[in-house]
């Protein structure tokens, strides 16, 4: 097609590759390796004179149909997909770097993220500086001569602090620097990164692009001449997404912004009714004129998303009361998923962090994180309501 298309149809049809059966669904292709019809063409084939599939370590077509698809959803030459996000994230930094080389770091990160560059890269001689996320001065401040990238998360997990993409690219571009952003919180349906700046872009598909909590998986997008040495490091070292959780995530992906577009609707609402109980000292939501990124989450996102975290009185116990409480809701660290979880940060996903660094990041004793789903919203406002009223 010469025309276009909108993304809510990439997520339907791009990346789709018809068999000679003529199936009208997307086939899985359940092998470890293909066949060849001559010895030349294996030559041919390990050698990249030309392309077609040799072994699904590195080369499977339902994988590639995946990368398609996510790669003209976020607006990038190509896609490496992975096994999760994390390995995700740890392809691209260890591609992309060396021993002596520094990254600036967003101190607002997913825990397994913060614990990643703060104790696995000194081991391999990587710096890593961690500044505040919204502070543009602190990011600047913190470029060395041998900066070679920016990473963040936007909006943050868990507090949704948004970061400007456009003006943190401008920073870390004129040091030198590539700027990769995690956009596992938005999804390509809510925010694209790489037309506000950004090098890279790094999902967990795990995530809203699965939508079900079924399967997991990675992938980094961006430009060929950045991607192809990220599919050199994955094909010699074997982070690979398998083609059976390739085939959910593309049937995930064409769901994507019908549900996207439910579940922040939805988060709304929540976040305005949690704002006026008594018990909750904070919500953090950027859908909410309260939020302190509020004006950016209106230029840089098309919504302000499904997650919402709040602050409650009583420290520990009061929100372990309100998880303890919930007869609907999901108590699972996962996120992104069509059923409503909870999951109470400082013990879970940021649990490994010292008190210092949770600190910090403002991950408190009371703060609870909520991923909405596509469950009644009056529904979840009950739910939560027994916690919070008891």
């Amino acid at each position: 097609m010469t025309t276009p298309l909108h993304p809510e149809t990439l997520a339907i049809r791009a990346g789709r590759d018809v068999t000679e059966f003529n199936e009208h669904s997307l086939p899985l292709f359940l092998t470890s390796s293909f066949m060849t019809d001559s010895a030349e063409e294996a030559r041919q084939l390990f050698a990249g004179e030309h392309d077609g599939f040799t072994y699904s370590r590195f080369t499977n077509p339902t994988v590639d149909a995946f990368q398609r698809r996510l790669a003209a959803l976020e607006g990038g030459e190509r896609c490496q997909a992975t096994a999760s996000g994390m390995a995700a994230i740890h392809a691209a930094i260890f591609t992309l770097l060396s021993s002596g080389d520094h990254i600036v770091a967003s101190q607002s990160l997913f825990g397994a993220s913060y614990n990643m560059l703060a104790t696995l890269l000194p081991r391999f001689g990587i710096e890593v500086t961690f500044v505040s996320a919204t502070d543009l001065g602190a990011w600047k401040q913190a470029i060395r001569p041998n900066t070679k990238l920016f990473f963040l998360e936007t909006p943050s997990n868990p507090l949704t602090e948004l970061t400007d993409i456009r003006a943190v690219a401008d920073i870390a571009h004129d040091a030198g620097a590539i700027l990769a952003v995690d956009n596992c919180f938005c999804s390509p349906a809510l925010q694209r990164p790489l037309e506000h700046g950004a090098d890279l872009v790094i999902h967990s598909a795990t995530k809203f692009l699965d939508g079900q909590g079924r399967v997991l998986g990675g992938a980094v997008v961006g430009s060929n001449a950045l991607v192809e040495p990220i599919y050199v490091y994955v094909r010699s070292t074997g982070p690979t997404l398998s083609a059976f959780n390739a085939w959910l995530l593309l049937g995930g992906m064409e769901t994507l912004f019908v549900r996207m577009e439910r579940q922040c609707a939805s988060a709304q609402k929540l976040a305005e009714w949690l704002q006026n109980q008594p018990s909750v000292r904070r919500v953090h939501y950027p859908g909410l004129s309260s939020h302190p990124q509020y004006e950016l989450a209106r230029r840089q996102q098309s919504a302000p998303g499904a997650i919402v975290s709040f602050d409650v009185e009583g420290g520990r116990e009061a929100a372990w009361k309100i998880i303890d409480s919930t007869q609907l809701i999901s108590r699972t660290g996962n996120l992104g998923d069509v059923k409503t979880t909870i999951t109470h940060p400082a013990t879970t996903t940021h649990g490994r962090l010292s008190q210092e660094t949770r600190d910090a990041a403002g991950v408190g004793e009371g703060l609870l994180r909520l991923s909405v789903g596509l469950e009644h919203p009056d529904d979840l406002i009950a739910d939560l309501a027994r916690g919070l009223e008891g």
